[in-house]
């Protein structure tokens, strides 16, 4: 197994991994959207709504914000010692208190815990007007996707790695396709059609049906892929990839494990 790092910034990470099969490939990409345990918020007490947003739509829209965590520091509450009562080590407050005329953001969110903030400031919530209050404590804990969209680690997508042949093309034709590439994959230099980045390929095959004569092939390289991961949790793309490998491999024991008991 070979892995590429392409692209990489807190929100994505795009990444090339080769020599591994299809099967493969699915299987991390489901670990990354349900499995990888993320932090939100679970239940909303409030004190004081007077806002035009009834309590559980606010509630819905506050589960939905992206919370930091440290994973040294939390456990999923049904691992937790406390015997899922919740406790410090499960479980964090946020509070709210805001009067209007105003609107309230994520970052309005008052933590017990520094480590577990809103992973995105300024995600507006909801405006209060004139004389209204809003009120609240909120009760955050880990999960994951697979329990509820809230707790998704990130969405992913990935692709074959394209193969990219070109043969011999008349030099009236060279436009062509360079102009039928949705994705800007050619373009022209010294009389030729050279490929500029075969990552950016999409396999629209665009440019294979414009081939009259087989002048361009394109081919999925089958045992290599091309990831794509935007994180919709509080934790970085990168850790998404990090823990989603950690908990395939913990899987693979598992498995292991269990495959000795049959003997």
């Amino acid at each position: 197994m070979e892995v590429k790092i392409l692209e990489r910034n807190d929100r994505e990470i795009k990444f090339l991994v080769s020599g591994v099969k299809s099967s493969f490939a699915g299987a991390l990409r489901r670990v990354m959207i349900s499995e990888v345990p993320t932090m939100a918020i679970e239940w909303v007490e409030y004190n004081t709504n007077t806002s035009a947003m009834p309590d559980e739509v606010l509630a819905n829209r506050l589960g939905q914000v992206p919370l930091t965590y440290d994973p040294k520091a939390y456990n999923l509450k049904k691992d937790c010692k406390c015997d899922n009562k919740g406790c410090s080590r499960c479980e964090v407050k946020l509070v709210l208190k805001k009067k209007g005329p105003a609107m309230v953001y994520s970052d309005d969110l008052k933590t017990t815990d520094k480590s577990v903030v809103p992973f995105i400031e300024k995600i507006p919530l909801v405006e209060l007007f004139a004389d209204q209050e809003l009120e609240f404590v909120a009760t955050a804990q880990l999960g994951m996707g697979r329990e509820h969209s809230k707790w998704q680690g990130a969405v992913v997508g990935y692709k074959n790695l394209p193969s990219i042949k070109i043969g011999d093309i008349a030099k009236e034709d060279l436009d062509k396709f360079v102009k039928v590439c949705p994705r800007d994959v050619f373009k022209t230099k010294d009389g030729k059609l050279i490929v500029t980045d075969p990552v950016k390929c999409i396999l629209c095959m665009n440019c294979v049906e414009a081939s009259r004569k087989g002048e361009v092939e394109v081919t999925p390289v089958e045992d290599a892929f091309v990831f794509t991961v935007e994180t919709a949790s509080g934790i970085r793309a990168e850790d998404v990839v990090q823990m989603a490998t950690e908990v395939l491999g913990e899987k693979m024991k598992e498995f292991q494990k269990e495959l000795k008991k049959l003997k």
